[in-house]
């Protein structure tokens, strides 16, 4: 791969993920899933920066986290949370497959979704509280943000789509050689960042995954894009809450 092909799919991979203002760039879709981890340190190092200044400042860990909170969600204008919300509503909203993925593609929340976001914004905001008040706290961030990420090529390449439309049926399928690319980055980044930690944290986030992987194909047979957005937050939570305890 050259360093132009590998720096226009982080540009894509920033496209899909965020609402950060890029120059225009012919993206590959799934082909460049491998640098979704590259962009989710991208993201987490911005966000993380605010959070750092609110600290510097003077502001307490608790308000400093609720600004690289809403930092991040501003970032990739909520699309990992809308994903949670609508996995929530629909994958638990009936028994039946084809009205579980009606309900996803609705753009109201219902009350598992709304259950689901809150919960999801109160559990990171208590991680974050507990990480910015220790230290290295930017590093984690940037390591939890690339991990997370990391694990999204993983279903794109091993689960079938739910449906025929949709976001990330467009994007398509991702080869196994991006997923495991992605995964390897995703790794080293967090390793890099939490030291020891990012080993667990590693472990952590493919548990995660896994455990979503496997609610998506007994409730709707596959992945969509919302089932990967839930990832990533499922994954997100999980290793702030376990990298605080």
């Amino acid at each position: 791969m050259t360093m132009s092909r590998a720096w226009h799919d982080l540009l894509s991979a920033l496209g899909l993920l965020s609402r950060l203002p890029l120059p225009a760039h012919s993206g590959r879709g799934a082909e460049a899933a491998w640098a979704y981890p590259l962009a989710g340190a991208v993201l987490g190092a911005l966000a993380g920066l605010t959070g750092m200044i609110a600290l510097g400042i003077g502001l307490g860990a608790e308000a400093a986290a609720v600004i690289t909170l809403g930092v991040s969600v501003m970032l990739t204008g909520a699309l990992h949370e809308d994903g949670l919300a609508d996995c929530a509503d629909g994958l638990w909203g009936s028994h039946l497959r084809e009205r579980r993925l009606e309900i996803m593609k609705d753009s109201r929340t219902g009350a598992y979704g709304v259950i689901a976001l809150v919960l999801g914004l109160l559990a990171r905001w208590i991680g974050l509280s507990a990480l910015l008040a220790g230290d290295h706290a930017w590093l984690a961030i940037v390591g939890i943000a690339a991990v997370s990420r990391g694990t999204m090529p993983a279903l794109m390449a091993t689960l079938p789509h739910a449906r025929s439309t949709g976001l990330s049926h467009a994007i398509g399928k991702a080869p196994p050689i991006c997923a495991a690319l992605a995964a390897l980055i995703g790794g080293c980044i967090a390793v890099l960042c939490l030291g020891v930690s990012g080993i667990i944290a590693i472990f952590i986030a493919a548990l995660a995954a896994l455990i979503i992987a496997r609610i998506a194909i007994a409730k709707i047979g596959g992945q969509t894009g919302d089932v990967l957005g839930a990832t990533q937050q499922i994954s997100e939570i999980a290793l702030l809450l376990a990298l605080t305890a």
